[in-house]
């Protein structure tokens, strides 16, 4: 007995430490994979160009580095690294003029691909050359990788994670240096997978290997499992389906498309084409170009034997030499006109009719199918709550709640919900005049040749003579609770501009046509006779009404330079007029 307890608990200790083993594994593994984004909180450097040369300057507005580079490049703007070219020439500068990791053969920033931002590097690892070969630094000058790499190059949309080669296959890193994808195929992309929360977080890889037939394609998930081998002609994501767990993937052997839900198939590959429809989560399948309709758990819900199909709102028409026959999005006949169309809407009490009988004619019903506004607009797109926009003649906008009462007259020539708001801008274009109304329909600001911009926090409308400003409910705000942190602020007297304090005495007297307020560096931009110019927060002209400028956009100083954008959000600074 005493010998079989001993045997025993032997085994289970050995099973034990096994599992301890296999979590161990997985958790180092797992590690592995997670790295970290830098985050920039504050810019300190920025890119001075004159004459079509390339220098640095600070957050003051003063002269780091000469402009005397043909081009210079900053990784990170938090952090004094200056890669700097000059005819075939590469060196790394910090702010005291001082060549930097030049143990190096090279150094180079790595570009973010696909990502639109001012912030276009990677911004906690160079790329260095060294013997043929390329690796990884950090700002620092400490190696992360050994040069071991053929090429090193940004992934598109995977900020954090770097394409590299070696031997002409192609693998994924991170910024850690941790191997992410085997270095083993021809070709690597992101499927394009997207979510406002997390970006591309969770977006998976379609990898490819050339074969003598032609490129084969497999796929990688977002955390390096191989989910489909190098097999098929054509693959992609359906990146609609919101499931961060779950790949939803269409795939194309010898010609016949299918469909798997990670590595499990759900359609066979039997079929001409397979295209997806986001409303109603079904699939549009063709096979022997005969259409049908397939739902996402891959049950065929209309069978492939119409010429089309064509889903308009809730309803599949499907289309034969016999006529159109309406199916519900479970597969059963639908008992309606051919004619008619029903729209879902984000409320469900909300349903939005179309008839097309005798010219198309937009109405609203409720979920249980009553009228409850007939069917006389031109257009009708729900907006929020009770309103709807609509078009009746003339092609004119307004918006009605659900009494059909208008709220807004329909005499505008465009009409839109603000971005990320609750606010309602109309234009109407007869004296370009520029509304704005709160939640609850009631106006809150007129005001003509108006340019609107949503900032984080606020909303500000302006043109050249007034300037107002809104949170996103509607609440009109001073320039004081907008720019916390200034000490003066933009006021009009006698249609001239100048500056006040907090408590309204007059700092800067009112001479100047057009102002801005003073930005996070501490600068303000100023106009008169159409030029402008830059003043500090002292009230001192750090450079007078010089520049005429075409932009459309009131300038962003940083002492006696104005910002330029130009591509993909790049910007540098000047005093070139």
């Amino acid at each position: 007995m005493k010998r079989k307890f001993i045997i025993r608990n032997i085994v289970i200790c050995i099973i034990f430490v096994i599992i301890i083993s296999v979590i161990a594994h997985y958790f180092i593994k797992e590690s592995g994979r997670k790295y970290e984004i830098a985050k920039v909180e504050q810019y300190n450097y920025f890119i001075l160009k004159q004459n079509d040369l390339s220098g640095v300057i600070d957050r003051r507005g003063n002269l780091v580095i000469e402009t005397k580079y043909d081009d210079i490049k900053i990784p990170n703007p938090e952090k004094s690294v200056f890669i700097c070219y000059q005819d075939d020439e590469i060196k790394v500068l910090n702010e005291k003029k001082e060549e930097i990791f030049n143990e190096y053969e090279k150094i180079e920033p790595i570009r973010l691909k696909n990502i639109a931002s001012n912030l276009m590097y990677e911004k906690s690892v160079l790329m260095y050359y060294e013997k043929g070969k390329y690796g990884l630094i950090n700002f620092e000058g400490k190696k992360i990788t050994k040069p071991i790499y053929d090429e090193i190059d940004g992934l598109p949309y995977k900020e954090g994670e770097l394409l590299v080669k070696q031997n002409d296959k192609y693998g994924v890193i991170n910024i850690k240096g941790n191997k992410l994808i085997n270095i083993e195929y021809d070709q690597i992309n992101v499927d394009g997978y997207y979510t406002t929360e997390n970006g591309y977080q969770y977006a998976g890889y379609i990898v490819s290997n050339k074969t003598q037939d032609g490129y084969r394609y497999g796929y990688i998930s977002n955390k390096g499992k191989t989910i489909l081998k190098t097999e098929y002609n054509q693959l992609s994501r359906i990146t609609e389906i919101h499931d961060n767990e779950n790949a939803y993937l269409i795939g194309a052997k010898n010609g016949q498309f299918g469909m798997t839900k990670n590595e499990k198939e759900i359609i066979k590959n039997e079929y001409q084409s397979i295209v997806y429809d986001e409303a109603n989560q079904l699939l549009v399948i063709e096979k022997s170009k005969k259409y049908g309709v397939a739902s996402l758990e891959g049950n065929v819900i209309v069978p492939t034997q119409y010429n089309q199909i064509d889903i308009t709102g809730i309803y599949v028409y499907a289309k034969n030499e016999q006529g159109t026959t309406v199916y519900n999005s479970n597969g059963t006949e639908a008992n309606i006109n051919i004619n008619t169309a029903i729209l879902n809407t984000t409320n469900e009490k909300y349903r939005i009719r179309i008839n097309n009988e005798n010219g198309t004619k937009y109405g609203i019903i409720g979920k249980d199918g009553k009228q409850i506004i007939e069917e006389k607009y031109n257009y009708i797109e729900y907006l929020y709550e009770n309103y709807f926009i609509v078009s009746s003649e003339g092609s004119k906008l307004g918006v009605i709640d659900d009494d059909d009462k208008i709220k807004i007259g329909i005499e505008n020539d465009s009409l839109q919900r603000l971005q990320d708001t609750n606010i309602i801008q109309a234009v109407t274009g007869n004296n370009n005049m520029t509304k704005l109304y709160a939640k609850d329909m009631t106006e809150i600001c007129e005001m003509i040749n108006a340019t609107v911009e949503v900032k984080n926090d606020y909303i500000i409308i302006y043109n050249d003579t007034e300037k107002k400003y809104f949170d996103k409910e509607g609440k009109e705000l001073k320039n004081s609770e907008v720019y916390l942190n200034n000490h003066l602020f933009s006021k009009m007297e006698n249609n001239q501009w100048g500056f006040v304090d907090k408590d309204g005495n007059v700092v800067i007297e009112p001479k100047y046509d057009k102002i801005t307020e003073f930005n996070e560096y501490g600068f303000a931009a100023v106009k008169k006779n159409g030029k402008w110019g830059s003043i500090d927060e002292q009230g001192k002209e750090v450079i007078g009404p010089t520049y005429e400028l075409k932009e459309e956009t009131e300038p962003f100083f940083i002492g006696s330079y104005y910002q330029v954008k130009y591509g993909f959000g790049e910007i540098y600074f000047t005093d070139d007029n």
